[in-house]
Formats: C-alpha cells, sequence, structure tokens
C-alpha cells in the first residue's frame, strides 16, 4: 500500500518537541453551519485496487459515491530517474495496463457498454471520463508520487530547468493526454479531458520519506519554485483551451511540524494551490511498541487533527484552503497486554489482516465491530475510536467520528474533507455518505 506507508516513519520518528493543545470540540473557530458553503469532498481512488481488491470505477457509481464526491485523486503517477512524468507497463514503477489499456466488460463500466479492441482510451482513464459524463461537476486529478513514488521528486525539482521540463512533460500526459502507445491503446490527445488538474504529493521535500527518496535542504525553495511552475505552465495551457477552463493545482502535506518547516514555505505556496490535504491520519502506527491512536481530533501532548490544523494555520495557510484528512481504514496491535481498555498498552506487534499487517479497511472493522467479538470505545472528548478484544486493538474512524470531523470542518470554515482511500469503504459508501451528510450539517 503505497499511501498505507507515508506515516509510519513520517510522523512516528518525528520529534515530539511541539506539542499540540487539547481543546473542545466547540474551540474557538469560525462558525458556519454548512448552509451556502461548498466543501471539497475528496477521495483517492487506487491504480492498484482494481487487482488486488476488485474494486472498479465503477463501484463508486453503484454505491452511491460518485454523486457526493467533487474530487477524484488518481493514485498514483510517477516520476522518473530523469525527472520526468511517464507510464508504461514496468512492475512496481508503472502500470499503463490499469490506466489506459485494461479492456472493462459492460458489467464493470460506468456507462454499461463494453470496451471495444480498437478504442484508444480504455482502463482506469475511460471509465473516470465516463464517470465525470454522469457527474459533470466532478473533478478528477492525478496525483504524483505518494510514498513510494517520490523518490525522484527533489532532482526533478532541482533546478529552473529541471522543473520547467518536468511540469511540462506532467501536462503533455495527463492534461493534454498524450500518452504512449500500447497497441491500439494511447496516442496524441487519448486521454484529454480524462484529468482536471494535478495534486502534489511529495513526501517530503526537505526530510526523510520512503527508503530511497531523495531530500536535499534546498527542498523547501525548490517545492515553492516548483509549485509555482506548474501553476504557471497549468493556467498558459488553460488560456488556450475553451473560455472559462481552469486546471486546479494541490498538494498532500504533513502534520509534523518539523516536516512543514523543513519542505514547506506555507504563505508561498499557498498562494499557487488551490487547496491542500492535511494528513490527518497515522498520528501512530502498528510498528510502535504500544498501542496508541492514529486520527484523533484533539489529543493532549500528541499529534491530532487539531494540531495539524493549527500547525498550518500559524504558518499562514487560510483556513478555507485547508482540506482535512480522513482515514478509511485502521492501525491495529496484536499480543496488547496492561488490561484496561488496551489503549496505550503493550504489543507484541501488527494485527493480522487482510493485506497488510496492522493495516485494515474500514469495511472488515466494520465487520468485527457488528461481530460482537470486539467492544467499541470511544473517547468522546478526543473525538477517537477503538476497537479492542482483549488481545487485539484497532484504531480507526467510523461514522459517528465523522461526524465529529465534519463538524470542525464547518465550525473552523475549513475546505473539506479527503480521504483515503475510497475501495476500504463499504460496498454501500457508508464513510462517504457519513462524510457527506456531516458537511451538509446533517
Amino acid at each position: 500500500m503505497r499511501r498505507s506507508m507515508l506515516g509510519r516513519l513520517a510522523v512516528a520518528a518525528c520529534s515530539l518537541s511541539l506539542l499540540t493543545a487539547f481543546a473542545p470540540a466547540a474551540g474557538s473557530g469560525v462558525t458556519d453551519s454548512g448552509a451556502g458553503r461548498s466543501y471539497k469532498k475528496v477521495g483517492y481512488f487506487t491504480q492498484w485496487g482494481v487487482y488486488s481488491r476488485d474494486f472498479q470505477v465503477q463501484d463508486l457509481e453503484a454505491n452511491g459515491s460518485a454523486g457526493k464526491l467533487t474530487h477524484i485523486n488518481y493514485a498514483f503517477g510517477n516520476v522518473s530517474a530523469e525527472g520526468k512524468c511517464f507510464t508504461g507497463n514496468i512492475p512496481g514503477e508503472a502500470d499503463a495496463w490499469a490506466d489506459y489499456a485494461r479492456p472493462l466488460d459492460a458489467a464493470n463500466s460506468v456507462d454499461g457498454v463494453a470496451d471495444t479492441w480498437d478504442q484508444p482510451l480504455a482502463g482506469n482513464f475511460n471509465q473516470l471520463k465516463e464517470l465525470k459524463a454522469k457527474h459533470p461537476g466532478l473533478k478528477v486529478l492525478i496525483s504524483l508520487g505518494g510514498w513510494s513514488w517520490s523518490t525522484h521528486f527533489s532532482d526533478a525539482a532541482l533546478t529552473p530547468a529541471s522543473r520547467k521540463a518536468f511540469v511540462a512533460s506532467c501536462i503533455d500526459l495527463y492534461i493534454k493526454g498524450d500518452l504512449p502507445q500500447d497497441g491500439t491503446r494511447g496516442g496524441a490527445g487519448a486521454a484529454a479531458g480524462v484529468f482536471d488538474g494535478i495534486d502534489l504529493d511529495w513526501e517530503w521535500p526537505g526530510s526523510a520519506g520512503d527508503t530511497d527518496t531523495v531530500y536535499r535542504p534546498e527542498d523547501k525553495r525548490n517545492f515553492t519554485e516548483l509549485v509555482k511552475e506548474f501553476r504557471t505552465q497549468l493556467d498558459a495551457y488553460a488560456h488556450t483551451q475553451k473560455r472559462g477552463t481552469k486546471y486546479e493545482l494541490t498538494a498532500f502535506v504533513p502534520t509534523a511540524p518539523a516536516k512543514i518547516d523543513a519542505g514547506f514555505d506555507v504563505r508561498r505556496i499557498m498562494r499557487d494551490l488551490d487547496f491542500v490535504n492535511l494528513q490527518g491520519y497515522d498520528f501512530h502506527v502498528s510498528g510502535e511498541p504500544r498501542t496508541a491512536q492514529q486520527s484523533a481530533l484533539y489529543a493532549r501532548g500528541d499529534f491530532s487533527v487539531h494540531g495539524t490544523v493549527e500547525a498550518w494555520k500559524r504558518r499562514g495557510a487560510p483556513a478555507h484552503k485547508l482540506v482535512m484528512g480522513m482515514p478509511f481504514y485502521g492501525q491495529g496491535w496484536t499480543g496488547v497486554t496492561g488490561g484496561g481498555d488496551g489503549l496505550g498498552q503493550p504489543a507484541t506487534g501488527p494485527a493480522p489482516a487482510t493485506w497488510a499487517a496492522g493495516y485494515e479497511d474500514y469495511k472488515a472493522l466494520k465487520k468485527l465491530a457488528d461481530s460482537g467479538a470486539y467492544q467499541i470505545h470511544r473517547d468522546r472528548r478526543g473525538g477517537h475510536a477503538w476497537l479492542f478484544d482483549g488481545t487485539t486493538l484497532w484504531t480507526y474512524d467510523d461514522p459517528q467520528v465523522l461526524r465529529a470531523k465534519t463538524g470542525y470542518v464547518r465550525e473552523h470554515g475549513l475546505g473539506g474533507a479527503m480521504f483515503w482511500s475510497l475501495d476500504a469503504d463499504t460496498a454501500d459508501g457508508e464513510l462517504v455518505t457519513a462524510v457527506d451528510r456531516g458537511l451538509r450539517g446533517r
């Protein structure tokens, strides 16, 4: 799981010298009932989920989620060692088959029509285009990087020339839709109209990310210039299109103050970004020796959603451009000892799970909760929940937690909600529905 790894070292290994303050849910902020506001509802669709989870774009239509989203971020696009956006069929690096070559039958197609052998665009890209046709207000962004594919971001952003070439390659591939020819698929303009913008998911400029990810002290300056270059080239290309065309530019950004300060000139980048998606999860992860919350709204002396929001606001980010990240998965430990409700207790290791030890989809955790084998515990002031059966503990967000978080979004004038990832929701889209209702004050 490329995003599931983003916080395993990103937050846990960072100093806790700057601690977040505990505050009640009705704390100071901009009061907004939700009436008249248009909130972002951003869901990540994983490229590989069409295999491992058999979760297709069509499922977003079938479960009712598509009509409740404002944005879909397609995860992920990769950056080559030469500093360019690219695709192809390269195991572990790119999957053109999933992106635009794989044919879908009628049952798995958004429009109910099977793909033909000779159409230039198939796969997920074509299905996203069909989904947009059914929901004209829906925007799709290509998300570049992620935990595993941020390897070459620093090199791509290093000089004015490298930034210009990098941005141009991404616009050519994803915005203009000039796909490499793959048999009858691809070609110039084949994916035109699929993507409405670009999401920068560099994890992390100026500080350590995945083991092979390059980072430099000058990344902070270079990221600022990279954002500006994307904004400049996207706007220039928009002016060549029909009147009123605008391409959005967003970024996924961290919780830890040390990582914010190492890589993000907040005031400057916020001028060019439409909004940022805040890391609102993986505050603690299953690799740690003790159980802990992974996504609390408030927490005394610990990372929290409120602390993340305040950290970005203090550095100059306007509240309406801050979109709160919410997990559609849980972090889990087994071999938990010490009694009580299990939280804050020693554990022997990550809990067994469906896809990766210590990481489980909400839809699976809901079944555990409904089974009666686990007790649901809640910290109502802290705004988080966990399951515990006496040995195994899972910390996660359920609809009740999401109602508290969407209330916070409204009360503090934030831009909306983002969730990782859509394929972890239930078959009827329970979590997306909870977020949608919460942002509408219902």
